[in-house]
């Protein structure tokens, strides 16, 4: 039986976790986890809210994620995020031993597989899901932010 539950479907939920982070002034970056086709956590950047630049979406969602889970594993648990996670994110990724990193555009500077940024052995990555609405919204808003200064 197909579930309507796919990669797209859910990377459409991280894209309103970025529209939310728009709506804020944060450079629009929106994540959630999913276990069992269920949205356990969501996230978005608040760097410029909480003047903390640990507070991307990613990291958001992965204590979100540990909090609702009760440990701070991540396995069986698959990341839809809007923007490939940077060297950082990465990092705490692999700790978590995530299994699934799903991520809409690629960020060619600061992007970890740009960087080369290693990744827990077990956990599988793959980008370019609704690649084009996700890279349309960070470019909206830069040229918000360009045009406003």
């Amino acid at each position: 039986m197909k579930t309507p539950f796919d990669d797209s479907y859910f990377m459409q939920k991280a894209l309103q976790e970025a529209e939310l982070a728009f709506e804020k002034g944060e450079v629009p970056v929106g994540a959630v986890v999913v276990i069992k086709d269920r949205i356990i956590a969501r996230g978005h950047n608040l760097t410029e809210l909480l003047n903390d630049v640990t507070a991307h979406a990613e990291m958001q969602a992965i204590t979100a994620a540990a909090n609702f889970l009760g440990g701070k594993y991540l396995h069986d648990c698959t990341l839809y995020v809007t923007l490939e996670p940077c060297q950082m994110c990465a990092g705490a990724l692999f700790w978590s031993q995530i299994s699934r990193i799903v991520f809409g555009a690629r960020d060619e500077e600061r992007g970890c597989l740009n960087l080369k940024t290693k990744l827990h052995p077990k956990t599988k990555i793959e980008g370019g899901v609704l690649e084009e609405e996700a890279s349309t919204l960070i470019k909206r808003f830069f040229i918000e932010k360009r045009n406003l200064n």
